[in-house]
């Protein structure tokens, strides 16, 4: 945990990888996207034992690797290069396939462009942009047990991410389960997020403003800090 006294504003990507992590139960097996999710690699998760899996075929990934420790050879999906957790394998990409279509992924932590309330969301395309293609964030948006999405809460000219109905190529619709932004961590209600947890510095009004549907605390009231 850290003091939100002494937090900037807003979740750092390593924060909000953190409180992802969070969720993660003993003994899952974890796929983590490209981009921001392989930092949830990094994260603490103390005794708990889970396998992070990357689609190209690392069974048992860890941590990005530092330039004192980097295998040429070993790499993500996304081209970082990675370390290994003990008993770690390496397998054909169709074994790994195999392991997200057979529906033994428990979560995937992907990165996304667009998310909406009732749970559809977009991380292939974007407007105005040429080509692109689905890709294995189709395989794992419909065999995952549960989708958890990382992104930030707006794009770089202020328009929300977080949306009442997605307005780019939807990937797949009514999977998420898990929104972490910047601003807090949410969940799709259908007709509205509900924000579990607002980043430090943010008010319930200004994260409102700043989102494309209404949302709503999760409870009574949401908790405000730093994970």
């Amino acid at each position: 945990m850290i003091d939100a006294t002494k937090a900037t504003r807003g979740f750092s990507r390593q924060q909000m990888a953190n409180r992802i992590a969070q969720q993660f139960q003993h003994r899952w097996i974890v796929n983590l996207g490209i981009g921001m999710p392989t930092l949830c690699g990094d994260a603490d998760i103390g005794a708990r034992d889970i396998i992070y899996h990357s689609e190209n075929g690392v069974i048992g990934s860890g941590r990005v690797a530092d330039l004192d420790d980097v295998d040429p050879n070993l790499v993500n999906a996304g081209g970082q290069h990675v370390t290994l957790r003990p008993y770690a394998a390496i397998v054909h990409h169709a074994d790994s396939f195999a392991l997200i279509r057979s529906g033994r992924i428990d979560v995937t932590v992907l990165g996304a462009y667009e998310v909406a309330s009732n749970g559809d969301f977009a991380n292939w395309k974007m407007k105005g942009h040429k080509g692109g293609g689905i890709g294995g964030a189709m395989d794992l948006a419909v065999a995952a047990k549960q989708v958890f999405l990382m992104l930030d809460h707006t794009t770089r000219d202020g328009r929300p991410r977080l949306l009442a109905q997605c307005a780019l190529p939807v990937t797949a619709r009514g999977v998420v389960k898990l929104v972490m932004t910047n601003l807090g961590l949410f969940e799709p209600r259908g007709d509205h997020f509900a924000i579990r947890e607002i980043a430090p510095g943010y008010t319930l009004d200004e994260v409102r403003a700043m989102t494309g549907c209404p949302v709503e605390p999760a409870g009574a009231s949401a908790p405000s800090g730093a994970i």
